[in-house]
């Protein structure tokens, strides 16, 4: 552990939010956070957040380097730790702490000038000639990942968070056996490339930097889904590896198994390269939805642009493919894909949840439920110039765009699911598609329901009443009601559930949320009941936390096993 960790630093940086402010905080050393209200001692545990650091970095007389997209921003994680109540009838105390975990990054593009490499969707002045370039898109696919950082922090990577992910090591290395019970072995951040960077737990220090050819040779595309799938009852991990090369891609959906740390790969698919940023997972299959935001040449575009958004079209000339995958691997009978659908065109950030049920006449289905967009127009929306109250673009945004920018919730369902693979792609049922307003982003679930049928969803709305998420939702799935919170001025981000272990209920238990006060410019961790969305407490911060992505809440029980969200 190195002495950089070592010691407190506030950091005020340059973070444009819904109401224009523009700061950011660290602070190193856990602090005490004031509670205000009631924290349930089930809470008790680890809530990580990923985040977003300075948006500008002063190069000196090089100027001032400046991000433009929320997607590229200096990843920053922040550590909640809930304290259980020291004895009966006390409160729950709330302490603090966060890092830059691409400080390093930061520092070369602090002595550059310049951020060279791959981007989500900036527009700097391209760093290779056309031809180098070119060239580079007939070596080996991982060129485009990050190339040969000399420091684990010298990567920014913030998506989604994953603790004791399997068949790797706190540092990285591939590893066999299984993970550690009853504390945190390992904790990685990952993106939708196929690398993931891994932290200290505690200081939130980066240690080490893994891909995901560590786990297996085959998985050498780079990019993948930042969120993996868990299974519930295993631990057993899912994903996909995306290997670019021709006018097709070829997806490689695989296993890593919690027990051993072996991967297996389950199915091959050679499909239209897309940009993919999850899957679903059932009792025995995995979902893999290729929608339409397909990558120009096959990936060539990419290699040209080195930006992502640029690089892909919404091509409305061919059905959503969905593939359903035998969750067995091959040497334990997997039958690899047992069938194939189409729906009419989507694009989707999310899935939601998806569980197979059987009808009367005996027969199999899966239903699969996303936030669905009618367009790539929302990857636009996310330049900061467009989400700042205060830019004169936003306002235009809004007007021009309106409803592209928010999804509709969407249910699917892959009827007749064959015993045995089938040949063909049969048709997918679009069940029923609710408002916009009603439609959860970012949705989060009560996860005892993954795998299963389930009533509600949390997640972050869009009212419109601002040019960023401006409330927090549950949707009944029974009768398409909706519960918001908003507050004025409050911006919050993804909800976390966490279950009552004494409740009965789908809804019992309560939910996390880090919101950033626009109005006073600081930030809290709120924690909502989860039925009825009332405010019971919140953790006031000193300072604003940037608004990130997604989180992940780790809860001891006893010395048996750590218990996190299989969204993973």
């Amino acid at each position: 552990m190195s002495s950089e960790s070592s010691h407190s630093t506030k950091h005020y940086g340059d973070w444009p939010n819904a109401q224009g402010f523009d700061t950011t905080y660290e602070e190193r050393i856990p602090i005490e956070l004031e509670v205000e209200g009631h924290i349930p001692a089930y809470a008790a545990g680890t809530l990580f957040r990923t985040g977003l650091g300075p948006r500008s970095v002063d190069c000196g007389a090089k100027g001032v380097f400046r991000t433009n997209h929320w997607f590229d921003n200096f990843a920053q994680v922040h550590r909640f730790q809930i304290h259980p109540p020291s004895q009966e009838g006390g409160k729950a105390r709330v302490t603090y702490n966060s890092r830059l975990t691409s400080d390093g990054l930061i520092e070369k593009v602090r002595k550059a000038g310049r951020l060279d490499g791959m981007t989500f969707a900036a527009k700097y002045e391209p760093c290779k000639t056309f031809f180098q370039k070119l060239q580079s898109f007939f070596l080996p696919a991982t060129r485009l990942l990050p190339q040969a950082p000399t420091k684990p922090n010298e990567v920014n990577v913030g998506v989604t968070m994953s603790i004791n992910f399997p068949g790797l090591s706190p540092t990285g290395q591939a590893v066999k056996g299984t993970r550690d019970n009853g504390k945190i072995s390992s904790f990685c951040t990952k993106t939708d490339a196929s690398v993931v960077q891994m932290l200290d737990s505690e200081t939130l220090e980066p240690i080490g930097l893994a891909r995901q050819e560590v786990l297996h040779p085959e998985l050498k595309g780079p990019m993948s889904g930042a969120h993996a799938k868990s299974d519930p009852l295993t631990g057993d991990v899912y994903n996909f590896n995306l290997q670019f090369g021709g006018p097709q891609g070829t997806y490689r959906v695989f296993r890593v198994s919690a027990s051993t740390g072996e991967t297996s790969i389950l199915a091959t698919v050679r499909h239209n390269s897309a940009y993919l940023h999850s899957l679903w997972l059932t009792e025995n299959y995995v979902v893999l939805c290729v929608w339409n935001a397909y990558f120009k040449g096959g990936g060539l575009h990419l290699v040209m642009k080195q930006n992502i958004v640029d690089s892909m079209e919404f091509n409305t000339s061919q059905p959503a493919k969905w593939f359903v995958i035998d969750k067995r691997p091959v040497e334990k009978s997997g039958q690899g894909i047992v069938a194939t659908y189409e729906s009419p065109p989507f694009f989707g950030f999310h899935s939601v949840n998806a569980f197979e049920h059987t009808s009367e006449d005996g027969v199999k289905h899966i239903t699969a439920d996303v936030p669905a967009y009618e367009s790539l127009g929302v990857l636009k929306a996310f330049y900061f110039d467009n989400l700042m109250s205060d830019s004169p673009t936003a306002g235009q945004v809004q007007g021009q765009w309106g409803d592209l920018l928010a999804p509709k919730y969407r249910r699917y369902r892959l009827p007749d699911i064959p015993s045995t693979p089938q040949p063909g792609a049969r048709q997918a049922v679009m069940e029923f598609e609710l408002d916009r307003q009603d439609t959860p982003e970012l949705p989060q679930l009560n996860w005892s329901v993954y795998t299963k049928k389930h009533r509600y969803v949390y997640g972050v709305g869009d009212s419109g009443k601002s040019t960023f998420a401006d409330s927090l939702l549950k949707l009944d799935l029974e009768d398409h009601s909706v519960k918001r919170w908003c507050v004025h001025g409050q911006t919050a981000g993804e909800p976390i559930f966490i279950a009552d272990p004494d409740s009965a209920v789908e809804d019992g238990g309560v939910l996390l949320s880090v919101v950033l006060d626009g109005i006073a410019g600081k930030s809290y961790l709120l924690v909502l009941d989860a039925k009825d969305l009332s405010e019971i407490g919140r953790a006031k911060v000193d300072g604003v936390i940037g608004f990130g992505f997604h989180g992940v809440h780790a809860k001891a029980e006893s010395d048996e096993k750590v218990t996190v969200n299989p969204d993973y």
